[in-house]
Protein backbone atom coordinates (compact mmCIF):
# COMPACT_ATOMS: atom_id res chain seq x y z
CA UNK A 1 0.00 0.00 0.00
CA UNK A 2 1.21 3.48 -0.94
CA UNK A 3 -0.25 6.71 1.05
CA UNK A 4 -0.42 9.30 -1.33
CA UNK A 5 -0.65 12.95 -0.20
CA UNK A 6 -1.32 14.98 -3.09
CA UNK A 7 -3.45 18.13 -4.43
CA UNK A 8 -5.36 18.86 -7.75
CA UNK A 9 -1.46 20.16 -9.46
CA UNK A 10 0.37 19.24 -11.90
CA UNK A 11 2.93 17.95 -9.73
CA UNK A 12 0.64 15.86 -7.77
CA UNK A 13 -0.91 14.61 -11.25
CA UNK A 14 1.81 13.84 -12.40
CA UNK A 15 2.57 10.93 -9.33
CA UNK A 16 -1.28 10.15 -10.05
CA UNK A 17 -0.84 9.08 -13.33
CA UNK A 18 2.56 6.67 -12.25
CA UNK A 19 0.35 5.06 -9.56
CA UNK A 20 -2.88 4.47 -12.19
CA UNK A 21 -0.81 3.17 -14.67
CA UNK A 22 1.53 1.09 -12.40
CA UNK A 23 -1.45 -0.62 -10.79
CA UNK A 24 -0.55 0.18 -7.28
CA UNK A 25 -2.56 -0.06 -4.58
CA UNK A 26 -2.67 3.55 -2.61
CA UNK A 27 -4.44 5.84 -0.65
CA UNK A 28 -4.99 9.28 -1.19
CA UNK A 29 -4.55 11.77 1.32
CA UNK A 30 -5.68 15.54 -0.37
CA UNK A 31 -3.56 18.05 0.85
CA UNK A 32 -5.46 21.36 1.56
CA UNK A 33 -2.86 23.53 0.14
CA UNK A 34 -5.06 26.83 1.25
CA UNK A 35 -5.41 25.79 4.88
CA UNK A 36 -1.34 25.49 4.95
CA UNK A 37 -1.70 21.73 5.37
CA UNK A 38 1.75 21.16 4.35
CA UNK A 39 3.20 22.92 6.48
CA UNK A 40 1.94 21.17 9.45
CA UNK A 41 4.21 18.89 11.51
CA UNK A 42 2.88 15.57 10.61
CA UNK A 43 3.31 16.58 6.98
CA UNK A 44 6.74 17.94 7.44
CA UNK A 45 7.94 14.42 8.95
CA UNK A 46 7.02 13.46 5.62
CA UNK A 47 8.23 15.91 3.61
CA UNK A 48 10.64 18.44 5.15
CA UNK A 49 10.09 21.24 2.44
CA UNK A 50 6.31 21.33 2.86
CA UNK A 51 4.69 20.70 -0.80
CA UNK A 52 3.34 17.90 -2.35
CA UNK A 53 3.07 15.48 -3.80
CA UNK A 54 4.67 13.06 -0.87
CA UNK A 55 3.93 9.26 -0.71
CA UNK A 56 4.81 6.22 2.31
CA UNK A 57 5.54 3.35 0.98
CA UNK A 58 3.89 0.83 3.84
CA UNK A 59 5.42 -2.28 2.22
CA UNK A 60 8.55 -0.73 2.87
CA UNK A 61 9.02 -0.03 6.43
CA UNK A 62 6.85 2.83 5.89
CA UNK A 63 9.60 4.82 3.29
CA UNK A 64 8.56 8.20 2.87
CA UNK A 65 9.67 9.55 -0.69
CA UNK A 66 8.93 13.27 -1.41
CA UNK A 67 9.93 15.63 -4.83
CA UNK A 68 7.63 14.23 -7.62
CA UNK A 69 11.04 13.35 -9.98
CA UNK A 70 11.93 11.20 -7.34
CA UNK A 71 8.55 9.73 -6.60
CA UNK A 72 8.45 8.56 -10.32
CA UNK A 73 11.56 7.10 -10.14
CA UNK A 74 10.89 5.18 -7.11
CA UNK A 75 7.86 3.96 -8.18
CA UNK A 76 9.19 3.06 -11.57
CA UNK A 77 12.18 0.93 -10.16
CA UNK A 78 9.89 -0.28 -7.29
CA UNK A 79 7.82 -2.05 -10.07
CA UNK A 80 10.12 -2.12 -13.06
CA UNK A 81 7.70 -0.75 -15.48
CA UNK A 82 7.81 2.73 -17.68
CA UNK A 83 11.75 3.07 -17.18
CA UNK A 84 13.65 1.00 -19.51
CA UNK A 85 16.29 -1.40 -18.25
CA UNK A 86 18.77 -0.50 -21.17
CA UNK A 87 21.59 1.68 -19.99
CA UNK A 88 21.18 4.18 -22.97
CA UNK A 89 17.58 4.11 -23.08
CA UNK A 90 16.91 4.58 -19.18
CA UNK A 91 19.49 7.29 -19.48
CA UNK A 92 17.07 8.68 -21.85
CA UNK A 93 14.49 8.42 -20.41
CA UNK A 94 15.96 10.01 -16.80
CA UNK A 95 17.20 12.66 -19.35
CA UNK A 96 13.83 14.06 -20.66
CA UNK A 97 12.59 13.35 -16.73
CA UNK A 98 15.07 15.56 -15.52
CA UNK A 99 14.33 18.29 -18.19
CA UNK A 100 10.85 18.43 -17.06
CA UNK A 101 11.74 18.91 -13.14
CA UNK A 102 14.82 21.50 -14.35
CA UNK A 103 12.76 23.61 -17.37
CA UNK A 104 8.61 22.57 -18.08
CA UNK A 105 7.82 22.56 -14.21
CA UNK A 106 9.39 25.74 -12.85
CA UNK A 107 9.62 27.55 -15.69
CA UNK A 108 5.33 27.42 -16.66
CA UNK A 109 5.11 27.54 -12.81
CA UNK A 110 6.69 31.16 -12.41
CA UNK A 111 4.23 31.88 -16.00
CA UNK A 112 1.81 31.02 -13.83
CA UNK A 113 2.74 33.11 -10.79
CA UNK A 114 3.16 36.31 -12.46
CA UNK A 115 0.51 35.66 -15.44
CA UNK A 116 -2.31 34.88 -12.71
CA UNK A 117 -1.58 34.72 -9.13
CA UNK A 118 0.96 37.79 -8.44
CA UNK A 119 -1.09 40.80 -7.24
CA UNK A 120 0.92 43.39 -9.30
CA UNK A 121 1.21 42.73 -12.64
CA UNK A 122 5.34 42.48 -13.83
CA UNK A 123 5.19 42.28 -17.98
CA UNK A 124 8.86 42.13 -17.79
CA UNK A 125 8.35 38.97 -15.87
CA UNK A 126 5.44 38.22 -17.49
CA UNK A 127 7.18 37.79 -21.05
CA UNK A 128 10.21 36.23 -19.58
CA UNK A 129 8.27 32.97 -18.23
CA UNK A 130 6.14 32.90 -21.14
CA UNK A 131 9.02 33.23 -23.82
CA UNK A 132 10.69 30.75 -22.08
CA UNK A 133 8.19 28.47 -21.44
CA UNK A 134 7.17 28.40 -25.09
CA UNK A 135 10.91 27.68 -25.74
CA UNK A 136 10.46 24.48 -23.64
CA UNK A 137 7.77 23.50 -25.66
CA UNK A 138 9.31 23.90 -28.76
CA UNK A 139 11.59 21.42 -27.55
CA UNK A 140 9.24 18.85 -26.38
CA UNK A 141 7.79 19.22 -30.34
CA UNK A 142 10.82 19.11 -31.93
CA UNK A 143 11.67 15.71 -29.91
CA UNK A 144 7.68 14.82 -30.45
CA UNK A 145 8.15 15.40 -34.54
CA UNK A 146 11.06 12.33 -34.17
CA UNK A 147 9.50 9.98 -31.38
CA UNK A 148 6.28 8.80 -30.41
CA UNK A 149 7.42 9.62 -26.88
CA UNK A 150 9.79 12.24 -25.28
CA UNK A 151 12.20 8.85 -24.54
CA UNK A 152 11.59 7.81 -28.15
CA UNK A 153 9.58 4.75 -28.61
CA UNK A 154 8.20 3.73 -25.00
CA UNK A 155 5.72 5.72 -22.74
CA UNK A 156 7.84 6.34 -19.59
CA UNK A 157 7.82 8.43 -16.08
CA UNK A 158 9.25 11.10 -18.69
CA UNK A 159 5.90 11.84 -20.28
CA UNK A 160 3.94 10.82 -17.32
CA UNK A 161 5.78 14.20 -15.60
CA UNK A 162 5.78 16.21 -18.82
CA UNK A 163 2.25 16.05 -19.65
CA UNK A 164 0.17 17.56 -16.36
CA UNK A 165 2.21 21.11 -17.02
CA UNK A 166 2.26 20.93 -20.78
CA UNK A 167 -1.42 20.26 -20.98
CA UNK A 168 -2.20 23.48 -18.85
CA UNK A 169 -0.11 25.89 -21.08
CA UNK A 170 -3.44 28.19 -21.97
CA UNK A 171 -3.82 28.74 -18.47
CA UNK A 172 0.08 29.94 -18.61
CA UNK A 173 0.11 32.12 -21.12
CA UNK A 174 2.01 30.44 -23.23
CA UNK A 175 1.27 29.89 -27.01
CA UNK A 176 1.40 26.46 -28.28
CA UNK A 177 0.28 27.87 -32.12
CA UNK A 178 2.08 25.70 -34.95
CA UNK A 179 3.40 22.85 -32.33
CA UNK A 180 1.72 19.95 -34.31
CA UNK A 181 3.61 17.32 -32.61
CA UNK A 182 3.28 18.61 -29.46
CA UNK A 183 -0.73 19.01 -28.94
CA UNK A 184 -0.91 15.34 -30.98
CA UNK A 185 0.96 14.26 -28.19
CA UNK A 186 -0.84 15.77 -25.54
CA UNK A 187 -4.47 14.53 -27.45
CA UNK A 188 -2.54 10.97 -27.50
CA UNK A 189 -2.48 10.85 -23.74
CA UNK A 190 -5.21 12.41 -22.61
CA UNK A 191 -6.45 8.98 -24.03
CA UNK A 192 -5.33 7.50 -21.49
CA UNK A 193 -7.60 5.98 -18.66
CA UNK A 194 -4.71 6.70 -16.31
CA UNK A 195 -4.06 10.74 -16.96
CA UNK A 196 -8.02 11.26 -17.28
CA UNK A 197 -8.15 9.47 -13.61
CA UNK A 198 -5.30 11.32 -12.39
CA UNK A 199 -6.88 14.57 -13.21
CA UNK A 200 -9.81 13.64 -10.75
CA UNK A 201 -7.26 12.54 -8.28
CA UNK A 202 -7.41 14.15 -6.20
CA UNK A 203 -10.79 16.06 -7.39
CA UNK A 204 -10.12 19.65 -9.40
CA UNK A 205 -11.15 22.80 -7.62
CA UNK A 206 -14.93 23.97 -8.99
CA UNK A 207 -14.03 27.72 -8.72
CA UNK A 208 -14.12 29.59 -11.63
CA UNK A 209 -10.63 30.66 -13.11
CA UNK A 210 -11.03 33.92 -11.31
CA UNK A 211 -11.65 32.66 -8.02
CA UNK A 212 -9.01 30.28 -8.46
CA UNK A 213 -6.49 32.58 -9.13
CA UNK A 214 -7.64 34.84 -5.88
CA UNK A 215 -7.16 31.73 -3.77
CA UNK A 216 -3.78 30.79 -5.08
CA UNK A 217 -2.65 34.82 -4.69
CA UNK A 218 -2.95 34.49 -0.94
CA UNK A 219 -1.11 31.15 -0.93
CA UNK A 220 1.98 32.63 -3.29
CA UNK A 221 2.06 35.90 -1.72
CA UNK A 222 1.80 35.00 2.19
Amino acid sequence: MIEFYSAATPNGQKVAIALEEMGLDYQLYSVDLMANEQKQPDFLAINPNGRIPAIVDKANGDFPVFESGAILLYLAEKTGQFLPSDPKARSQAIQWLMFQMGGVGPMMGQANVFYRYFPEKIPAAIERYQKEGRRLLEVVDEQLQKHPYLAGDSYTIADMATWPWARIHEWSGVDVTGLDALQAWLDKLAARPACQKALLTPAPNEATDDERAKQVRGMVTR
